[in-house]
């Protein structure tokens, strides 16, 4: 099966524009940062793809990057001091490497927080992401019998 990467079409189209793909879009994104964020951010977006080599990319939430399969995997949100790789599910993913070290607190989400000159453990990284791919499959609600 081909996936295809979403649109911003929306959002483009609401200004007049032709639409874009996302996947462009955060080229752009990372292009304009031009610091260790971007950096960052490309190299965990490669580590993502390399994982999971169908995801969809999205940009969503006024131009946050979405990687997506069979429903939310992460989202690349850049701040001043930290990339931010926030995983939907991440409180129910198994963590051995402990790369979640933000967003501790909740029920649902765990993030990972990167810093510049931290290095993150790209082979974690890609493990955590085909896992939240797999629970996405797995947590998918089952149609109702009639």
């Amino acid at each position: 099966m081909v996936r295809r990467t979403r649109t911003m079409a929306k959002d483009n189209a609401a200004n007049g524009e032709p639409a874009e793909s996302a996947s462009k879009l955060i080229d752009q994104k990372i292009e304009a940062l031009a610091d260790w964020r971007g950096k960052t951010l490309a190299k965990v977006r490669a580590l993502i793809k390399q994982a999971e080599p169908d995801v969809i990319e999205e940009l969503k939430w006024r131009g946050v990057p979405v990687w997506s399969s069979d429903g939310i995997i992460c989202t690349g949100e850049t701040y001043k001091s930290v990339v931010k790789l926030t995983f939907a599910k991440g409180a129910s993913l198994e963590d051995p490497s402990r790369l979640f070290n933000s967003s501790l607190e909740g029920n649902t989400r765990r993030a990972i927080d990167i810093s510049e000159n931290e290095e993150i453990d790209g082979e974690a990284l890609k493990a955590l992401t085909r896992a939240a791919a797999a629970l996405n499959v797995t947590s998918k609600k089952k149609p109702r019998k009639s």
